[in-house]
């Protein structure tokens, strides 16, 4: 994790006076490389470096990292692997200005099937003296659509870009890019520590786990967003409320479906004891009001959306005004939604969305020609099962045709057993990385559309559990938290931010907690979060801890930006769903 060597004093003070403009040349690069055979199997390619220094750069409005103006140097190079051909992956350091740099690397990730999102997590390093680097793991300027190689052929799947996908281009990356920082800086001459992070959301939250239950040496802290992980099981669900609307025959419109969350967010504020357009505690909404007959009376209230003009770049026809009353249909389609995907025996397959959450997958799409609503595959969970475990080549399943709840957990039961120990990412023995020091900070939003909040929670009890035998829940829970924390985010969507719920707080500076814990010891009993719009933008909030719950006192007068932070063992119970439709363990 950490590089300590000698000092030398004259060198380090040569080193902090050289400006960007000195180091920030394609020679300097080449002459600060990993020499040949650094990581077995790969050969730099110094003919491919690139570097240019650029200045007064400013990012605003970020979900991940604060404003800021800076300086770096922009630097590219490739490698190959040995004994393929046709064979270049692509990275990318920014890299601070030397009077800047403070002996910090930040790996980064991607999101859906993008094994990065372009320059705009690098940001997040440079602003805390961190050189920040990517990789196009050998995708190129596919990268943002890898699954489009997957297969060399129909039927053919290609394991080395699968691989590369996985976690192996991840870590060419972030090893290589430990290695150049320190050349880079000249560390080795230095008795200096080179501090290694990771942050990535979404499918960046699952390369982040893909680290560090593999390495040991990985990073000395990883924070991890809603990851996309226990693979098979996230891609397939996304098709469920798809095939709720197929089994029931009914396809709300999407303001339809947007007056169902408007009027749960309503009636489920209050609940967590403050009235602030925020839902807080999911957990009770779902209880209190989803299992309750008080969500059937949205059926009958009225719900209007303006027309919108066609979109000839997205393909998307012109929507005339929707209007209408909220049909019993809809509420019942919104109630199996949030119920989960079970089999036709009633047993749980996979985890439930929270209440509140925009449903985005269960979005309608408009037939011009009929004036109706009718199915519209979700992308994501359309090419997975095409993709990953019919083995064609394509973007999207053509229909759902036939398709019933059992023949989703048949496709978990393929891709889970196909792609076990490369996508699935849930291996929950974390000591080596712990015993080696380690920190992980993972949070999750309670309004996250896309990968279930509960798929978090799993994650943690089934570490808490595997590395504490015989521990109470309490002695593990502790033991756990000394180097693993988990936050659930009030109001919070999938890795952002929530427009419908924009008085929530959204954990803006979690690279600032995590140095904090690392290199100055200081955990975070609670995670600092600011709200980032809506009237209240700028306040800062905590948010609790993992079990802990929050509550606030006061209701609609409270004042109190903070929650009191509570145990309550029915919140645990509800949040641990036993996924009974299977037999072997899913962690």
């Amino acid at each position: 994790m950490r590089f300590h060597v000698p000092v030398f004093a004259a060198v380090l003070a040569g080193a902090t006076a050289a400006t960007l403009n000195d180091v920030c040349t394609p020679s300097y690069v080449r002459a600060h490389l990993p020499p040949p055979g650094f990581y077995q199997g790969v050969s730099l390619d110094p003919s491919s470096v690139t570097a240019n220094p650029v200045t007064q750069v400013s990012v605003a409005d970020n979900d991940f990292f604060p404003d800021a103006t800076f300086d770096y140097c922009n630097v590219s190079f490739t490698y190959s692997h040995d004994g393929l051909e046709d064979d270049r992956v692509a990275l990318t350091y920014w890299l601070p200005a030397p009077g800047a740099f403070q002996n910090r690397f930040l790996a980064t990730g991607g999101g859906g099937y993008a094994i990065n999102s372009g320059n705009g997590s690098l940001p997040g390093g440079i602003i805390y003296g961190a050189v920040s680097g990517l990789t196009d793991a050998g995708f190129g300027a596919a990268q943002s659509n890898t699954i489009t190689q997957w297969l060399d052929a129909n039927g053919t799947l290609n394991w080395h870009k699968v691989h590369m996908f996985g976690y192996q281009g991840i870590r060419e990356m972030s090893e290589l890019g430990k290695a150049f920082t320190t050349l880079f800086f000249n560390m080795t001459q230095m008795n200096t520590t080179l501090y290694t992070y990771w942050q990535g959301c979404s499918e960046g939250g699952r390369e982040g786990w893909s680290q560090v239950q593999r390495y040991a040496d990985s990073f000395d802290g990883a924070i991890v967003g809603a990851p996309a992980f226990r693979w098979s099981f996230q891609q397939t669900q996304l098709l469920y409320p798809n095939v709720v609307e197929q089994t029931m025959g009914y396809y709300p419109s999407p303001c339809e479906l947007q007056k169902i969350v408007n009027e749960t967010i309503i009636s489920c504020d209050p609940l967590d004891g403050k009235i602030d357009g925020v839902v807080a505690r999911t957990d009770l909404c779902y209880t209190q009001y989803v299992e309750a007959d008080n969500f059937s009376m949205i059926a009958g209230q009225p719900y209007s959306c303006p027309a919108t003009p066609a979109n000839a770049v997205a393909g998307s026809p012109a929507i005339p005004t929707q209007q209408g009353n909220v049909t019993k249909q809809a509420v019942d389609v919104a109630r199996k939604i949030l119920q989960g995907l079970h089999d036709t025996q009633g047993r749980r397959v996979y985890f439930a969305p929270a209440p509140g959450a925009q449903m985005t997958e269960a979005t309608t799409g408009y037939n011009a020609t009929t004036g109706q609503w009718g199915l519209s595959v979700i992308s994501l969970g359309g090419v997975f099962v095409e993709v990953e475990i019919n083995l064609r080549n394509g973007s999207n399943l053509p229909n759902l045709d036939g398709v019933t709840y059992d023949t989703l957990k048949d496709w978990i039961t393929v891709g889970m057993q196909r792609f076990q120990g490369v996508l699935e990412t849930t291996w929950p023995d974390l000591t080596a990385y712990k015993e080696a020091g380690g920190k992980v900070l993972m949070f999750h939003g309670e309004a996250d559309w896309g990968i279930p909040t509960a798929s978090s929670v799993r994650y943690w009890e089934s570490v808490r559990k595997i590395m504490n035998p015989g521990k109470s829940y309490n002695e593990s829970t502790a033991a756990q938290n000394e180097f693993f924390k988990l936050f659930l985010v009030p109001g919070a969507t999938h890795c952002a931010a929530n427009p419908a719920q924009p008085d929530g707080p959204f954990p803006q500076t979690n690279l600032a907690v995590m140095i904090d814990w690392v290199e100055n010891g200081v955990a975070p009993e609670t995670l600092n979060a600011t709200v980032l719009m809506g009237e209240n933008k700028g306040q800062n909030q905590q948010i609790c801890a993992w079990p802990l719950r929050p509550v606030w006192r006061g209701g609609n007068n409270a004042t109190n930006a903070n929650p009191e932070c509570r145990f309550d063992q029915s919140s645990v119970d509800y949040w641990n769903y036993d996924l009974d439709a299977f037999k072997v363990p899913i962690y």
